[in-house]
């Protein structure tokens, strides 16, 4: 699923080619890519797209009186749209832009297509009065953003909820914008085991997480911005995500993985767990 990196560097690309571009029309391919009932989108008709950018992992399209608030989920994909097919592949959503004059004199039609690969069909739209953004859901439900946070907030989030700390990170009502491979990631750069309670790890640990996170988070970024489209998950910058059983770019131990149904936990025993190895089940706890 994309998270900070990704979706703020592609918020950057989309303004820089859409700011400014008069919606002409929003069409649901499927009852389930509007979440929302009210406001309707035609209130954004006519009016000119201000700006594109991130909540967390949401993409926002702001117009006034009203914006769009976008969730990519695991498959999803907001794409300049030339084609404008009428049954696009994958199609959840268009955001049709009236026509625009170029210098070179050609005409642009492109627009936005929203699409997902896959079964789901968990990708949506929400609209939203631009005015109440932050306090309607689904952007109301979100924690602080997880990029910046500072070591004596986030001390503060850990010694209020105590939980896992891999889990806390993906957790996007403790802290938003981070996923799976960021938490990964982040804990292994702050030398961490994934499963620490955040309670017990106090202000040095919040510090470590912190720094770690601003650390995990440029890093991407800087990568996101080289490209001209978002990355798929495996050409994003890992030292262990996803890198079961190469060596670790720090110590040179083996990267050793604790899976889970639905997504797995990558560390680096000599680094994060003092050598210890996980046991690869649910209750995690040390090998004997």
């Amino acid at each position: 699923m994309p998270e900070m990196p990704e979706v703020e560097a592609h918020a950057e690309r989309l303004e820089q080619r859409f700011a400014g571009r008069v919606l002409a029309k929003f069409t649901p391919f499927n009852f389930t890519a509007l979440k929302t009932a009210v406001p309707a989108p035609d209130e954004a008709y006519g009016l000119p797209l201000l700006s594109v950018g991130r909540r967390g992992k949401y993409l926002i399209l702001r117009f006034e009186p009203v914006s769009f608030v976008i969730h990519l989920m695991q498959g999803g994909r907001l794409l300049a749209d030339e084609k404008r097919s009428a049954k696009p592949r994958g199609g959840q959503a268009r955001f049709t832009f009236e026509p625009v004059e170029l210098e070179d004199g050609t005409i642009d039609e492109t627009a936005l297509l929203l699409t997902e690969q896959g079964k789901e069909r968990r990708a949506g739209v929400w609209c939203i009065p631009s005015a109440e953004l932050e306090t309607t859901l689904p952007l109301a439900k979100l924690g602080p953003e997880a990029a910046g946070i500072s070591a004596a907030d986030l001390a503060e989030r850990f010694a209020t909820h105590s939980m896992r700390v891999h889990g806390f990170l993906r957790h996007q009502g403790m802290v938003a914008g981070v996923g799976r491979r960021l938490s990964n990631e982040i804990c292994h750069r702050a030398q961490i085991w994934p499963f620490a309670t955040t309670k017990k790890l106090g202000a040095d640990g919040a510090a470590k997480v912190a720094a770690a996170i601003d650390h995990c988070v440029a890093e991407g970024l800087a990568y996101e911005r080289t490209r001209d489209n978002m990355s798929s998950s495996k050409d994003r910058p890992s030292a262990v995500h996803k890198r079961t059983g190469e060596a670790c770019p720090v110590c040179g131990d083996i990267i050793r993985e604790v899976e889970y149904s639905s997504y797995s936990v990558n560390y680096c025993p000599t680094c994060q767990t003092g050598g210890k190895v996980l046991a690869d089940n649910t209750t995690s706890k040390f090998l004997k």
